[in-house]
């Protein structure tokens, strides 16, 4: 009987709308009086409240990039049911397993939860202290102090958290083209006018042009003072990662003009090249004027698992002296809860002499991805940037629209990319191919555009 109910409101669901009056079959009937009465209740009018929507809100324009991605590639598989299965060069997310060391903390933790005498509930908002004590020495070879890290659930989601505590007040730089997630939480924030539509940049935001004209490194002596600048080094989307004369400039020039700079280093494990930093705090005079987020989403898989961390050293101070460190404190505090149990417990084993061993070999992989869609592309008769040191690929389409190529390519080599245009507007006439593809399909997704462009 229940099962029979269940079947009958589910058809009832499945009803694009439904309308009261409208009568139900014969069947339908007698079954729904037979199992009990159904009611049916008319679908509410439409109505609004009386609460104001964030005008902060309107000024997006479009969704994040990353589902609108999503949803022309769902589009196309709806109107072309039968096509070849589509191989992804979009977003950067990791395909290959947690290697088994990283794996067993992970294990580890979860087992540690079903037993009384290591059972664990809330932890420290900032993250446990061995974690905290092993990223300062392993990554930051002592260069920071465990107490300055803030272990989370991701980059992403700590720029956000930056953002919260800066407030509204402040003018933030960004690399152009850059991560949507800082512009677009800028102006979550309210601290943006509305869009230019000669140049599609947000008002009171300053962009920071980075190119092949300027070896994607932007000239700061032309910039506008900003109050926070977001630097990303190795370069999403573009490759690009900064030589240590780069930072260098980049730390004279937030010391000078009383800046801070926020350094995405997400990136940075796939860094070979010696001498070139994988931290900011390599950097003299950055504990000054330096905040660093970064994640194990790149470095050991976790895209899915989530855990990250942040870095405010004690000697990052607002004008009137108080310590920027404080107010993240109290953000972390107030909320989050803590990093869960579990992911610490992975996070852990990543930065065993094991896990950091596997961690360098996942990279090799994909290293050796992002060389395979370099040179493909470039037998293409494109010019390319990036792949080294880095997972990304940015491809010049010199000046063709770079969402006319993203369908192109989707529907016609059944490859997807991500439009340059979707990282502001300093990436249009640009394409990112992202190496976290299995290897294979990095192969056959060249082979499908040398097909595509050999004309």
């Amino acid at each position: 009987m229940r099962a029979t109910a269940i079947a009958l409101l589910a058809a009832l669901g499945a009803a694009s709308a439904f309308v009261p009056s409208a009568p139900l079959s014969t069947g339908a009937v007698s079954t729904a009086r037979k199992h009990h009465a159904v009611n049916m209740v008319a679908a509410e009018p439409a109505v609004t409240t009386a609460v104001k929507r964030n005008a902060n809100f309107g000024k997006l324009s479009a969704g994040y990039l990353f589902p609108e991605i999503g949803r022309r590639r769902n589009a196309y598989l709806a109107a072309n049911p039968d096509t070849r299965p589509i191989i992804s060069l979009g977003i950067g997310d990791t395909t290959l397993p947690i290697p088994e060391h990283i794996l067993s903390g992970l294990q580890k933790g979860a087992s540690q939860l079903g037993n009384k005498e290591t059972y664990s509930g809330y932890g420290a908002e900032q993250g446990q202290g061995a974690l905290r004590e092993k990223i300062a020495n392993k990554l930051y070879n002592g260069l920071i102090k465990p107490d300055e890290v803030f272990v989370s659930d991701g980059a992403k989601c700590d720029i956000a958290r930056l953002q919260m505590m800066f407030g509204a007040g402040v003018v933030s730089a960004v690399q152009d083209p850059s991560y949507p997630v800082y512009v677009d939480t800028s102006v979550m924030m309210g601290q943006t006018g509305l869009v230019d539509p000669a140049t599609s940049q947000f008002d009171n935001i300053v962009y920071m042009p980075c190119n092949p004209t300027n070896d994607f490194f932007p000239d700061l002596s032309k910039l506008p003072r900003a109050d926070v600048i977001y630097f990303c080094s190795p370069n999403n989307p573009t490759g690009a990662v900064a030589t240590r004369a780069q930072l260098e400039a980049l730390v004279a020039h937030a010391k000078k003009q009383g800046s801070i700079v926020v350094f995405d280093a997400a990136y940075a494990p796939f860094i070979r090249t010696p001498g070139v930093p994988k931290s900011i705090f390599e950097i003299e005079g950055a504990r000054s004027c330096c905040i660093e987020v970064n994640s194990f989403s790149k470095y050991a898989g976790f895209t899915g698992v989530r855990l990250g961390w942040t870095v405010i050293p004690d000697d990052v101070k607002y004008a009137d002296g108080t310590p920027v460190r404080q107010d993240f404190n109290r953000v972390m505090t107030t909320a989050f809860n803590g990093a869960s149990n579990i992911v610490q417990a992975g996070g852990l084993a990543c930065l065993d002499d094991a896990g950091l061993a596997e961690i360098n070999n996942l990279m090799d992989y994909y290293l050796d991805n992002a060389v395979i869609l370099k040179k493909g592309i470039e037998s293409c008769g494109f010019k390319a940037y990036g792949g080294l040191d880095s997972p990304y690929v940015f491809v010049d389409l010199e000046g063709k629209s770079s969402w006319d190529m993203f369908s192109n390519i989707l529907e016609n080599a059944q490859v997807v990319t991500i439009p340059g245009a979707g990282f502001g507007p300093g990436g249009e006439g640009f394409l990112r191919l992202s190496a976290f593809a299995p290897k294979e399909s990095c192969k056959e997704a060249v082979s499908r555009l040398q097909e595509l462009f050999k004309a």
